[in-house]
Parts: C-alpha cells; structure tokens; sequence
C-alpha cells in the first residue's frame, strides 16, 4: 500500500534513533560481547567475535537472520551438525525456529542477528549458554 491508499495512524511518538557506536557493549563469554535493539516484535543485534569463540548448539523458538558484515563464522545445524555451512562477509544465513545450531568463529567477527519474535532470554540476561 502507499500512503495515497490509506492514511496511517498519525503517531509518531514511538519512532526511536540509534548509533551503534554510542550503545554500550555487553559482555559474554570469552570475547564475546553484544548491542542490542528491540521493539515489540523485531529484534537486531551487532555480536562482537574474537577468533576462536564458540557458541554452543542450542535452539529457540525465534527465527534468525545471521549477516556477517567482518570476519566469518562457521555454523553446525541439526543434532549431529551434519549440516556445517561457512558464512563469511557479505552473506547471510537463515535458521528457522527451533533449528539446533552452534557456531565458531574462524576469525574476528562482527555479525548482525535479526530475530523474530525478540529473545526474551537475551533481554532478560538468561542466556547461560552465552555466558559460560
């Protein structure tokens, strides 16, 4: 639809700005750390990778969109991790929902996750597996 076919609620007041350079940074485990922005249905994140960080398999009910933008990580998919796939700069990869996943990071990496719904165990600091 374009603006000419209908005309939206006018209200403004939830329209929020962010410079990812002036967000602090959350640290995790070795030397993994976070930005986070949420709204109520979307949630992106810059991960900050040093090579040789892991994340363990684990799974969630959200969707995931991974965008490398530095460096490369390399995924495990399934219960075995038959399925590896190496994401570097420039691509994406897809995880549906409750996919079974871990990752390493095969040199400095700074990745942008994009989920849907948000995590609620990321906002709420219960993501053990991050913080090991």
């Amino acid at each position: 639809m374009t603006a000419k076919d209908v005309s939206p609620p006018i209200d403004t007041r939830a329209v929020q700005h962010f410079r990812w350079e002036q967000m602090p940074a959350e640290p995790l485990k070795g030397g993994i750390s976070r930005k986070l922005i949420t709204s109520e249905r979307m949630m992106i994140a810059h991960v900050y990778f040093k090579k040789g960080d892991d994340v363990p398999q684990h799974f969630h009910e959200n969707e995931q969109l991974t965008y490398i933008l530095e460096g490369a990580l390399h995924f495990w998919f399934g219960p075995d991790g038959s399925q590896q796939i190496t994401v570097r700069a420039g691509e994406v990869v897809v995880i549906p929902s409750n996919v079974l996943h871990r990752a390493l990071a095969l040199e400095d990496t700074l990745d942008v996750d994009v989920f849907c719904p948000p995590r609620q165990d990321w906002l709420a600091g219960t993501d053990a597996y991050l913080r090991g």
